[in-house]
């Protein structure tokens, strides 16, 4: 895997995946044209497993309609100023969902496939938590 990154002025850099895409960091603290790349760190933590847990979730035939995690971060007053604490609070919301299916779906994400997050947790507090909403009305069956 390769990716690189070019200063395009001031405190913004860009970002370019060996896959293409292209992402805007950008280290001011106010005013900020795009995320700083530790809140890159952090939204890729939540991306990576959410990934996980939306898949887990389908695998287990569980009718998922909607997946947010809410990630919180604490860092330390020191620099260089490295995260101490990481927590991921996952919503999932969905019809006759089980409770015990997405905590199962979680602990596997936290565990055993989320290579960000388990690679953070080598020196990073990185906790996990979930909620279930259920929604009122069934989603429309896929197409076979």
């Amino acid at each position: 895997m390769q990716a690189s990154v070019k200063w395009a002025g001031d405190q913004t850099f860009i970002g370019r995946s060996d896959s293409g895409h292209n992402v805007v960091f950008d280290a001011h603290k106010e005013g900020s044209a795009a995320p700083s790349p530790m809140e890159m760190v952090l939204m890729a933590a939540g991306a990576c497993s959410s990934v996980d847990v939306v898949s887990i979730l389908q695998k287990a035939r569980q009718q998922v309609t909607d997946c947010e995690v809410i990630l919180t971060g604490e860092r330390v007053d020191t620099i260089p100023r490295v995260f101490s604490k990481i927590h991921l609070h996952f919503v999932v919301t969905g019809f006759n969902v089980s409770e015990k299916h997405v905590e199962k779906a979680v602990n596997l994400s936290a565990e055993k496939y989320c290579s960000v997050s388990i690679m953070l947790s080598q020196s990073v507090e990185v906790t996990h938590s979930f909620s279930v909403k259920q929604s009122e009305v069934q989603p429309a069956a896929e197409s076979e």
